[in-house]
């Protein structure tokens, strides 16, 4: 059995019932916080869920646009982006507490994760944000990318990320959504490519190649098609 953290990102209009069965088989939840999606309903749901279930609770903050669900490409400001953060995981963070949860972990959300991946200034401001205002919480982030390198310099804790449900390019970053077979749902094309990995530290590529790859959690999004089988499914090869 091979020690890998589960992560799913939740909290985003799934029905009650659709969190829970997730819920139930993950071992990290990665909760939307206001901005993309979520308010204090889906919030304390989450959190309640995570209590009884045992799932570390982290904050899922993103762009505040929910036309788009926050994935759209978006350049903010630093302070606009400190401002983003602290206000959506802060949210999270007084429910969590209120319910007797400590929040275990910080992941972004779509655009704002890529964003932060690719610029300097944010990737900086996301580390000093969370040291002030969430000292001891933990980055997850993309593996072996600007996010994680920039948090170990500043002495943060992080679990690098690897995507089950999402295709990758070549140089290690996911496959636009814009793309066709960005989303991977079949549960056997899934697993083998996982099982790949987990044999040879490489994840396989659109290109047909594969990359080295060092992960320590691994995402699969709630709203994947069939996500509740295909968690299901990495859980018996883990």
């Amino acid at each position: 059995m091979v020690a890998l953290d589960l992560n799913c990102d939740l909290g985003e209009g799934e029905p009650p019932e659709h969190a829970r069965a997730l819920m139930a088989h993950i071992t990290s939840a990665n909760v939307a916080c206001g901005g993309h999606a979520g308010d204090d309903a889906s919030m304390s749901l989450c959190v309640r869920l995570a209590r009884d279930f045992g799932v570390r609770l982290g904050a899922h903050p993103g762009p505040p646009n929910r036309g788009d669900f926050g994935r759209a490409a978006v350049k903010p400001a630093p302070d606009e982006f400190t401002h983003w953060l602290t206000e959506q995981a802060g949210a999270l963070q007084r429910i969590a507490r209120a319910h007797g949860v400590a929040l275990h972990h910080i992941k972004l959300h779509g655009a704002l994760y890529h964003a932060a991946e690719s610029d300097p200034a944010l990737a900086q401001a996301f580390a000093e944000a969370t040291l002030r205002h969430f000292p001891g919480v933990k980055i997850y982030s993309l593996s072996g990318g600007l996010v994680a390198r920039t948090a170990r310099a500043a002495g943060i804790e992080v679990s690098e990320e690897l995507f089950a449900d999402r295709a990758y390019l070549a140089d290690g970053r996911l496959l636009p959504r814009s793309e066709a077979n960005a989303v991977l749902s079949d549960v056997a094309a899934v697993t083998a490519r996982l099982e790949h990995w987990l044999r040879t530290g490489h994840m396989k590529t659109v290109d047909g190649n594969s990359l080295a790859l060092a992960g320590q959690t691994l995402c699969v999004h709630g709203d994947t098609e069939g996500a509740t089988a295909l968690i299901r499914a990495i859980r018996e090869l883990l």
